[in-house]
């Protein structure tokens, strides 16, 4: 399976209590370190020459490809984690943004921006070119100006016809006009708690499995990666229950050592639960 990612890598500065780190981050990057172990991956990016090249490296040994475009500087974030899930972030620069995508046969196209690289214009691009395209709410509500992370509103009719569209619960109120019946699935996550899906219109709720978690960074964007790979192979429930397991494997790891029968046997402790209510 070929699967194109398309967002900014990151230059990531975690802070957590008096401890810093530098880091690769992005949803590109999460998402692309997922799927190599499925798929052949290639990333479409923008980053300047104050990346680091052992983080590109890090990439290419997974044996993932990257198509760059080339930027003055990186995009680099501060991210100051409060607890395990709190988080507060600051945007310190912003690479160019993509405006094209390649030509290819993908199996898979997933959007992934961080700071607003990705516009509605690349967005219609990417599905007149792909079959299967899905896409993260995240970096197209997220304003690109330097200082504390700002979000703005979006008209959701951008991801019609898309195959599959994920958000954070705090993350969909800035999408105005979003139809679930336009997409083919719709799935706002919340964390540990109960999240909602819609799968061709029909409403669902799932509790994820819990699982101890020292630090949730790139949780939405390998659930999002994973949720893409599963649902090519088997039933929405399934795909959807797969996803979540291999999510909190990674976020208990810290990286993606654990086995298939780990996530097979995780998933059978996610529930899902159908409903009748359409209504977001």
């Amino acid at each position: 399976m070929r699967c194109l990612i398309v967002g900014h890598l990151v230059r990531d500065i975690i802070v957590k209590g008096s401890g810093i780190e530098h880091r690769i981050g992005g949803g590109a990057y999460y998402s692309a370190m997922a799927l190599s172990r499925f798929c052949e991956v290639e990333v479409l990016t923008s980053v300047g020459e104050d990346f680091p090249e052992s983080w590109l490296e890090e990439l290419k040994k997974a044996g993932i490809v990257l198509h760059t475009v080339p930027s003055e500087s990186s995009t680099s974030y501060r991210l100051r984690y409060l607890d395990g899930n709190t988080r507060e972030l600051s945007l310190l620069s912003v690479a160019e943004r993509i405006t094209e995508v390649p030509r290819g046969n993908y199996d898979i196209i997933i959007l992934n921006p961080v700071a607003g690289e990705i516009t509605p214009e690349t967005v219609a691009l990417a599905k007149r070119r792909g079959d299967f395209v899905v896409a993260d709410v995240q970096g197209f509500i997220r304003l690109p100006r330097p200082g504390k992370l700002k979000l703005t509103e979006i008209d959701g009719g951008i991801f019609n016809g898309l195959n599959v569209l994920h958000a954070d619960v705090s993350e969909v109120q800035f999408v105005r006009n979003l139809d679930p019946n336009k997409m083919e699935a719709l799935i706002i996550s919340n964390g540990a708690d109960a999240g909602q899906a819609w799968f061709k219109g029909r409403k669902y709720s799932y509790i994820p499995a819990k699982v101890a978690v020292e630090e949730s960074t790139g949780a939405g964007d390998v659930f999002l990666a994973a949720f893409s790979y599963f649902y090519k192979k088997c039933p929405f429930i399934q795909a959807l229950k797969r996803a979540n397991a291999f999510t909190a494997l990674f976020l208990m790891h810290r990286d993606f050592s654990f086995s298939m029968e780990e996530v097979n046997e995780l998933a059978a402790k996610v529930a899902v639960e159908r409903l009748n209510d359409i209504k977001i």
